[in-house]
């Protein structure tokens, strides 16, 4: 890896302007499709720092990722966490074709600021750079996850009231657990 400095994303906006993605429905929280997200040759050597957490099930054959000390590749479906902070790379294979499926949930401290869930969410070590294993899911498991995603996306995507910040964060509480 280039040693120059990480490059910073501090929104979750940003990061779908970075991506060329339309605007997040929500400024705090987003869930993207993996294979909307465009990987350019010339980010192929940048370093990543986000300052949000970062949960995403991915399977990109061509791909790879540096995260602390450890590499992984997506060639099954891997759950992958990041917390607000941390340094990452992801190198893709120039020469073999894009094929990405999966999803990336963005969650900004922010959303979940008074919330039991801001205090525990540093309890949960897949959040740590020291745990050196990515998450491998069993189909059933993927099934269940995709299902909490899809929930988390529909309250997002109706009418914001009073009661969404909570739903969401039960629900982001069952897939932590």
């Amino acid at each position: 890896m280039a040693n120059k400095q990480p490059y910073r994303i501090k929104t979750i906006s940003e990061f779908h302007q970075f991506r060329e993605l339309p605007k997040p429905e929500h400024p705090l929280i987003s869930v993207i499709d993996y294979a909307s997200i465009k990987h350019s040759p010339e980010n192929n050597q940048l370093s990543w720092v986000l300052d949000y957490y970062s949960i995403s099930l991915k399977r990109s054959p061509n791909a790879k990722i540096k995260y602390g000390q450890q590499e992984y590749d997506f060639d099954e479906g891997v759950m992958f966490f990041m917390a607000p902070g941390q340094v990452f790379s992801v190198e893709v294979d120039k020469n073999s074709p894009a094929k990405h499926s999966g999803w990336i949930l963005l969650v900004h401290p922010d959303f979940l600021w008074n919330t039991l869930l801001a205090k525990t969410i540093k309890q949960y070590e897949f959040f740590d750079y020291s745990v050196n294993e990515a998450l491998f899911l069993s189909e059933k498991e993927e099934a269940t996850i995709a299902n909490i995603i899809q929930n988390i996306q529909q309250e997002y995507h109706s009418n914001i009231d009073k009661f969404s910040q909570n739903v969401i964060v039960a629900q982001l509480e069952l897939l932590l657990t």
